[in-house]
């Protein structure tokens, strides 16, 4: 992950940007983790969809079963969305069984980046689906490391942290990133939107 992070960065810098939002999901979310963490001025505001800080975050199940993606399970795939979608923008669709040996490399680590999350100064949101992969627990705890969800935010908001916490419903790990209400979310995240309706002053348009 670090040097796709690296990769990431080069790339922006190539385009002719000097600072972006970026926004990955799940392994694409752990490269944006990553490119925030060592080129923290490249990034204006980073979201984090599905992506947790360590690899005990996942469920006990989850990683018996990353443990057994090799190249040897790539043919069990080909009937899958995620094939399909590779096949579709992959210059190289033969390498799709390269991928998952890398895949199951990386998985089967035993990472754990938890003392990198306090160099995120940037904002940042996390969002997952309600029924996703990894623990909820975890995902309350990456919100807390990153300052957020530690006390009420007060009358006037004035203690409300920078960051932001989406858990949508009715969603999982796999339906989440296309999600409509994910958008909704994120968008104004990234605009910089923070003003809401106060309390008051729906009282007033209702009185």
């Amino acid at each position: 992950l670090e040097a796709m992070g690296n990769d990431m960065a080069d790339i922006v810098k190539a385009l002719g940007y000097d600072k972006v939002d970026v926004m990955g999901y799940s392994l694409g979310g752990g490269v944006a983790f990553r490119m925030a963490v060592q080129h923290p001025e490249a990034v204006r505001r980073l979201v984090l969809v599905s992506t947790g800080y360590a690899a005990d975050g996942f469920y006990a199940e989850m990683r018996g079963q990353q443990a057994q993606v090799s190249a040897a399970a790539a043919d069990f795939m080909k009937d899958t969305p995620m094939y399909k979608s590779y096949m579709a923008v992959a210059p190289r669709p033969q390498d799709f069984p390269k991928l998952f040996d890398a895949l199951g490399n990386f998985m089967r680590q035993d990472y754990d980046y938890s003392a990198d999350v306090a160099k995120l100064k940037m904002p940042v949101m996390l969002a997952y689906g309600d029924s996703d992969m990894y623990r909820p627990e975890h995902e309350i705890k990456f919100y807390q490391m990153l300052g957020g969800g530690l006390k009420d935010a007060g009358w006037m908001r004035e203690n409300l942290s920078q960051n932001r916490l989406a858990i949508l419903p009715n969603r999982t790990h796999y339906d989440v990133f296309f999600a409509p209400e994910l958008t909704a979310a994120a968008l104004p995240f990234l605009y910089g939107e923070t003003k809401v309706k106060t309390w008051d002053e729906v009282v007033s348009e209702t009185g």
